[in-house]
């Protein structure tokens, strides 16, 4: 999209300070609940084949699945939507800084991962623990899922500390420069 095309797109109202701040807090409150839950459920994957008891393994899944479906869902679209308003509302526009493209692109892989990799192998393993109980750790799918979730978390987790350096460091100026004019003569 051309500047043009974007300035056109956008609406005519803009965000004022006040509003851009609760904005901006609201997203980078939401990104760092996701961060910190995701992290924990990569502990929690790490240690459940620890577990004492089919009851414990089982309560450890269900809790790891509790935690996606009503923190890390809800966190991660709240961090999208901020993000889509930020980028709506503010001169950041959605494709004028390389640093914003970079924060879209990243946000949207790991949520897609999220959703079509780590939630079902969350799904599934709670499943199976809620079934096998302590024989779920003999299990040669509850044991790749654990190993998905252990390795894909950590993955969306450095994903998501690349998004906020990103967002910290502005590293990649403007995508769009106006070319200077030649002068007469």
């Amino acid at each position: 999209m051309t500047p043009a095309a974007e300035a056109t797109a956008k609406p005519s109202f803009k965000l004022n300070v006040k509003q851009k701040n609760w904005l901006v807090s609201a997203h980078v409150a939401s990104g760092a609940i996701w961060f910190g839950t995701g992290l924990c459920l990569v502990i929690m994957g790490v240690k459940n084949v620890d577990a004492p008891n089919g009851d414990a393994l089982y309560a450890i899944n269900e809790i790891c699945k509790f935690l996606d479906d009503f923190v890390i869902v809800p966190t991660a679209t709240l961090s999208l939507v901020t993000g889509f308003f930020l980028s709506w509302f503010t001169n950041w526009g959605f494709v004028k800084h390389y640093w914003v493209m970079t924060k879209w692109v990243l946000t949207v892989s790991a949520i897609v991962f999220g959703t079509f990799w780590i939630g079902p192998w969350l799904n599934a393993m709670t499943s199976i623990s809620a079934t096998e109980r302590l024989q779920a750790l003999h299990n040669p799918l509850y044991m790749f899922n654990n190993q998905g979730i252990i390795w894909g978390g950590l993955a969306i987790n450095v994903t998501l500390l690349v998004v906020i350096a990103v967002s910290l460091l502005k590293p990649w100026g403007r995508r769009f420069t106006d070319k200077p004019k030649k002068s007469p003569g």
